[in-house]
């Protein structure tokens, strides 16, 4: 599955631009491991590798996290990272206050 497709990357704003937004910055799309229990929500992309959004694993946080260490990470059945087609934007702020995540 491709993570990111064309029609993501001209969605998901430069990394840096909704800085001035915080919690309020909408993640554009959901990435998750189908075997595991984590996610990275992407609210900003530099274009290239480099993100900002929420990552949910051991724990909630905001940061940066690279494409390609997610196109090499492999959950417990050793399945890759896949892209949630069914996501719909939401702001960082409703990601890290649910449970839904």
């Amino acid at each position: 599955m491709m993570l990111l497709t064309k029609e993501i990357r001209r969605k998901l704003p430069p990394l840096g631009s909704q800085e001035e937004k915080g919690l309020d910055a909408l993640a554009v799309v959901k990435l998750f491991t189908p075997d595991s229990s984590w996610s990275w929500y992407a609210s900003e992309f530099d274009g290239e590798d480099l993100f900002f959004g929420l990552v949910d694993g051991f724990e909630k946080e905001v940061g940066y996290f690279r494409l390609s260490e997610l196109q090499q990470i492999r959950g417990k059945l050793a399945l890759p990272v896949e892209r949630d087609r069914y996501f719909r934007p939401r702001t960082l702020r409703e990601l890290m206050d649910s449970d839904l995540t």
